[in-house]
């Protein structure tokens, strides 16, 4: 089945199921795309939370319910550092959410009063003091994500559609679960750069990094924004494009306002980012070589649920959570990890290449080698020398992610759109995993900007 070009350059080059989607748009409305956050005490972050709860506990650290509303999860935080006058690094949360989105999110404040959090006001982000405890919310601490989504705009019939879901919901079950891939936010879907920025960092070009965060202009996006960046790509004026570029270019005006003082400071200019976003380029990388890896063995029809010989395996915790726990799977412990797996407490796992961890042996062990080679990078590139705070150790991923708790309302007329249907499903995924993913399994859309990805 045709898969979007788009998805594609993101390295997702194939479908789990072959059944045809059933079309529609996601994110018509910011309401139709809520997420709220699951920790592993159980704790739900709740968009509509009730009653302001009574604040419990003692320590330094105040942990509060954060629900945003079409906010950018990093300058969410930021604007609540600033608001509060603490230290962008004394915010702590446990999880990115979707920008375009309602999301609900636990965070941790240190050194923060409740009455403080109380006065925050900021259009919309809504805080609330939850609790005090001695220790700060990581990712850790997260168990997952409850998606409620409506997909609107289908063509089909009521029938046509309701038919499809199940069809694809038996599709997966007999894959097991879903491909792991990682989503299109972890790219950006209007201007998806973050990996060939991020690329240009291992590999040590600097400058070409940091011209690809600024003047890659990409069909997709505002053509103001794209305009500014072809003629700073063709100029190299930084002065000129710190006055033309568009004002909510937040990130890309404080790497110009530094280059325009310092023309040939590339890693400075790039350390004008938050250090957690230049993480976020280097890991894009390495997620971009694991979703090729993935689908290479999809392609290739070779099990992800029954490991192989040289395959690495994740070990599962009580909560069904994959763990730091790993093994290689040999010729001697093959019989044992298969049992393990066909009981579920193993996942087959990819790695997430970095400086510490290497390419798998076997038949996955070659797709990686191949796919690294035509990269031409290899995995001590990860060590970023000039910026070793960009550098990445790599760690394994499992191969799968189950789909937890999946239901769906009857399809019906769509408000929205009078002519067409709307389908409204909601489910659990656990961390690390994107619901896009599972949607682009259950909506096939030919154009990812058209259908709101």
């Amino acid at each position: 089945m045709r898969v979007p070009k788009l998805e594609k350059e993101l390295g997702m080059e194939v479908y789990a199921t072959r059944t045809l989607g059933i079309g529609g748009k996601i994110r018509q409305a910011v309401e139709d795309f809520i997420v709220e956050e699951i920790l592993i005490d159980g704790s739900t972050a709740k968009i509509s939370p009730g009653e302001a709860p009574l604040i419990v506990g003692e320590g330094k650290y105040l942990v509060c319910l954060l629900v945003k509303r079409n906010w950018d999860n990093l300058l969410a935080v930021r604007e609540i550092a600033r608001k509060l006058g603490v230290a962008y690094k004394d915010v702590h949360i446990a999880g990115i959410k979707d920008a375009k989105a309602i999301t609900a999110q636990h965070i941790s404040i240190k050194g923060a009063a409740p009455e403080q959090v109380a006065k925050v006001k900021v259009d919309g982000l809504t805080l609330a003091p939850l609790r005090f405890q001695n220790f700060k919310i990581s990712p850790y601490h997260l168990y997952g994500n409850r998606f409620i989504i409506t997909i609107r705009s289908i063509s089909h019939t009521i029938t046509e559609t309701k038919e499809r879901v199940e069809k694809i919901l038996a599709e997966l079950n007999a894959f097991s679960g879903i491909p792991n891939f990682y989503g299109h936010q972890r790219f950006g879907t209007i201007r998806p750069i973050t990996h060939l920025v991020g690329k240009e960092i291992v590999k040590g070009n600097f400058e070409r990094a940091v011209m690809a965060y600024l003047a890659f202009p990409h069909k997709f996006e505002h053509e103001r924004a794209r305009e500014a960046r072809e003629k700073l790509m063709k100029t190299r004026n930084f002065e000129w494009a710190l006055e033309n570029f568009p004002h909510h270019l937040k990130y890309e005006i404080l790497m110009l306002k530094h280059l325009s003082k310092n023309p040939n400071d590339y890693i400075g200019a790039l350390r004008k980012l938050p250090l957690q976003l230049r993480r976020l380029l280097t890991q894009a990388y390495q997620s971009y070589l694991f979703n090729r890896f993935l689908s290479e063995r999809i392609r290739r029809e070779i099990s992800l649920k029954e490991p192989q010989i040289g395959d690495y395996i994740v070990y599962v915790n009580q909560r069904g959570l994959p763990t730091q726990y790993s093994a290689k799977v040999t010729e001697q412990n093959l019989e044992e990890i298969q049992s393990l797996a066909e009981k579920g407490k193993v996942r087959v796992a990819i790695p997430i290449i970095g400086y510490k961890q290497q390419p798998s042996e076997g038949i996955q062990g070659e797709i990686e080698k191949e796919i690294l080679e035509r990269e031409g990078v290899k995995p001590q590139d990860f060590y970023v020398k000039g910026m070793r705070e960009a550098s990445a150790k790599g760690e394994l991923r499992a191969a799968l992610t189950p789909l937890i708790d999946f239901s769906y309302e009857k399809p019906c007329r769509d408000s929205a759109n009078p002519s067409k249907r709307m389908l409204k499903c909601s489910f659990t995924l656990q961390r690390g995993s994107y619901a896009t993913v599972f949607l682009r399994e259950l909506m096939k859309p030919r154009n990812l900007i058209e259908a709101g990805f």
